[in-house]
């Protein structure tokens, strides 16, 4: 089950000491039930606030989100939305199951035995058997991010928000780590929305990419990544994954104009 993610007209605007900052402008964003998308844009663009919005942990100064027709808030009492943000934050005084256990807890009223089945297949599904009661400081920095993902999908939500999840990893681990979240992604049928800086990353996980402009940060672009499920680190070496990425990098920067003949022998030189 999973629900889309429509933003229509949104803008953000921040009250400080001096005069007010228009974070965002006028953001247009439609997500399809069980997609995934990635937004992407220079720093301090206003991405990390868009996901906010649409997670509900801000109220936009104007226009409207709507996760399958209802409101952020609604989608957050009912338990629909799972967030992951850059850092892990695990509790580090609990297990990995402990920190899984933890959404119940704060709710209480629980199934103990239906509960204890369904954190078992979650650390199966993010590749964690056998760590069940390690502490965070003993996993590496993949494996906490892992962890964290599955207590995102604890219970069980209809949309998935990502905040540079991966931001801090090596590339190698990253990479794995992207392979780990697609695989998890399919599995649980949610709507996946991703912020990330990576324009790669973007287009190998993603179905659209929503290219934004510096702020105040609006929707310039959308890119349609047409490469086939599911996907493997091959598909990186495809001209049609090559042109995506061209696509993306052409909405950030714009197309240069090839350099003149006097300018070539410059730039040789």
């Amino acid at each position: 089950m999973s629900r889309d993610i429509k933003v229509d007209r949104v803008a953000m605007v921040f009250q400080g000491r001096g005069e007010p900052v228009i974070a965002l402008d006028k953001v247009n964003l439609h997500v399809e039930a069980g997609r995934f998308a990635s937004i992407i844009g220079p720093s301090g663009c206003g991405k990390s606030t868009l996901l906010r919005l649409i997670a509900g942990l801000m109220k936009p100064f104007a226009g409207t989100v709507t996760l399958g027709g209802e409101t952020p808030g609604a989608a957050r009492r009912d338990k629909k939305l799972g967030f992951v943000f850059q850092s892990p934050t695990l509790l580090p005084w609990r297990t990995v199951r402990q920190n899984l256990e933890l959404p119940h807890d704060i709710l209480g009223h629980r199934d103990r035995r239906q509960e204890r089945d369904q954190i078992a297949a979650l650390i199966d599904l993010v590749g964690l058997k056998g760590f069940e009661n390690s502490l965070p400081h003993e996993l590496s920095g993949g494996m906490q991010q892992r962890a964290a993902i599955a207590r995102a999908l604890v219970l069980k939500p209809e949309v998935l928000m990502l905040d540079e999840p991966f931001g801090a990893l090596d590339e190698i681990t990253r990479q794995r780590m992207n392979l780990e979240l697609l695989r998890i992604w399919a599995e649980s049928g949610t709507t996946a929305l991703l912020v990330t800086h990576s324009i790669a990353e973007a287009v190998f996980m993603s179905d659209h990419v929503y290219v934004m402009s510096p702020r105040p940060g609006s929707i310039t672009s959308v890119v349609d990544v047409d490469l086939p499920r599911p996907r493997s680190l091959d598909d990186m070496r495809t001209p049609a994954f090559f042109d995506c990425v061209n696509r993306v990098r052409d909405g950030l920067f714009g197309r240069s104009s090839p350099a003149a003949p006097d300018q070539r022998q410059q730039i040789e030189a």
